[in-house]
């Protein structure tokens, strides 16, 4: 039962606004790293103020892959809430970055 309240813990903490505000806070500083400094300061993430689950991906599409390259390398160390959570904005990414090229 101990194991159970531990595992049902760990993926409520990894939903929590703070913990995803620090995952996206070192993806993006990654995604800058790798980046062109003329594509650098088109990578940039927003916290809902009221609805603080909300975030605001304000990305330019040349950085598209920066972003997905910095998330790919930081899933192994993500809670697994947290991972699935990065891999559903890669998805809905990936999903317009297609609708864009049709």
């Amino acid at each position: 039962m101990k194991r159970f309240v531990t595992d049902v813990t760990n993926l409520q903490e990894g939903l929590h606004p703070e913990n995803l505000a620090l995952w996206y806070a070192k993806i993006i500083s990654e995604a800058k790293d790798m980046a062109p400094p003329w594509l650098a300061d088109k990578i940039k993430v927003k916290q809902d103020p009221v609805l603080k689950m909300k975030f605001n991906l304000d990305i330019s599409k040349r950085a598209v892959r920066y972003f997905m390259i910095a998330v790919d390398n930081n899933l192994g160390s993500m809670p697994n809430s947290t991972k699935m959570y990065f891999l559903k904005v890669q998805e809905t990414l990936s999903d317009e970055m297609d609708k864009s090229l049709v």
